[in-house]
């Protein structure tokens, strides 16, 4: 495919941002685009709102599997393109429209250039919650077309296009979602001594929260504890009865977030005695952390470094979540970062990746999954 196609295609997907397990009509575009190849050269199956999409090998030994996310996020887009969302409030603010395309012009490349092996693309839902990675890994079609080793990547707006960025080992922190709820007794403004407020239990709550991190998590680990949302009260002249925080735990190690979730539960308990009042957690969706597989990664570091015209860089490990986590802890693979330049990062509302980028990605994914798909 040109370039012309390939912008095309990543700007009809980002008209059509769907959430988690509600992508339809996104699911509809990639199967009506699959539909023009040959059954003969690719195989099509569906699982719940995701797609998977096995290109034939010639002489296949294994299997290489390519994963791509397909939904959007619940944000009001902010940009100027004439191709903005079409779905008020919601918004590829993550790249993900960016994440299918490429996957897309990986799988022409090579069904017009065919190689040994089978190459799987599983184009999943859910990615930013409640997460469609370990229950796709899990279905019927995954045990089937099971990929031999797997790997993706993801947009980085704060790298320059034509720059790739991985490291071995830990890439992506262990995540979990958060949600307290809080019961107390409400009452007229003007009377709190009859009332157990909880607008003022949560905002002691979140205090209380800064001491995990700061005192409970070794200082050579990492962790972070955000509270995002907090919702409480009805009118500004009555105390709040109820309240509820909505916030998300990220750790560098299993060992660290078993301790933090252990120290919220305590002072969560200390709420209830010290304010009166009922307290329940949810930990929600819950992401595996993304360790790469040390001996593919430096093999696909040092082959994007000597066999293509772009560079890799050696980050750190970061913060940021991804359920691709589970699909790495059951088959050997890697995730990297790709530079798309752009002003504004990941999940905000003024997103503008460089397009230009999509084809670097093609280009550096087709001939390293052609090495080893010819190995």
């Amino acid at each position: 495919m040109d370039r012309d196609q390939l912008i095309q295609i990543r700007r009809d997907l980002h008209r059509i941002p769907e959430i988690g397990f509600q992508e339809f009509k996104t699911q509809q575009y990639l199967l009506d685009f699959l539909e023009q190849f040959p059954e003969d050269r690719l195989e099509v199956q569906t699982w719940k709102t995701g797609v998977f999409a096995r290109v034939k090998g010639t002489n296949p030994s294994k299997t290489i599997g390519y994963r791509a996310d397909m939904d959007g996020l619940p944000i009001i887009e902010e940009t100027d393109y004439p191709f903005q969302s079409e779905h008020p409030g919601f918004m590829h603010a993550c790249g993900h429209d960016f994440h299918m395309t490429i996957a897309l012009g990986i799988l022409v490349n090579f069904i017009e250039n065919p190689v040994s092996d089978h190459i799987v693309f599983l184009f999943q839902p859910a990615e930013e919650g409640p997460g469609g990675a370990e229950p796709m890994l899990n279905s019927e079609v995954a045990k089937q077309w099971k990929p031999d080793l797997i790997t993706a990547l993801h947009i980085s707006p704060e790298l320059p296009v034509g720059t790739i960025a991985t490291k071995p080992g830990l890439l992506f922190a262990n995540t979990s979602e958060l949600f307290i709820d809080l019961k107390g007794k409400g009452g007229h403004a003007a009377y709190p001594h009859t009332t157990n407020d909880m607008v003022v239990a949560s905002c002691s709550l979140v205090t209380q929260f800064q001491s995990i991190v700061s005192r409970n998590v070794d200082p050579l680990d990492s962790a972070v504890i955000t509270i995002g949302k907090i919702t409480g009260g009805t009118v500004q002249n009555i105390i709040a009865e109820n309240a509820r925080l909505e916030g998300t735990i990220r750790t560098l190690s299993v060992e660290s977030m078993n301790k933090v979730k252990q120290r919220i539960e305590a002072i969560v308990k200390g709420i209830e005695i010290g304010y009166s009042c009922k307290a329940s957690i949810d930990y929600g969706s819950m992401y595996h952390q993304v360790h790469n597989h040390e001996e593919l990664t430096v093999e696909f570091m040092d082959f994007i470094n000597t066999k293509t015209d772009y560079d890799v860089n050696e980050c750190k490990e970061a913060m940021t979540g991804e359920d691709f986590g589970y699909m790495v802890d059951q088959i050997p693979g890697f995730m990297f970062w790709l530079g798309v330049q752009s002003s504004y990062g990941l999940h905000h509302a003024k997103l503008q990746p460089d397009e230009t980028a999509i084809e670097v990605a093609i280009e550096a994914m087709s001939k390293y999954i052609a090495f080893k798909a010819n190995q």
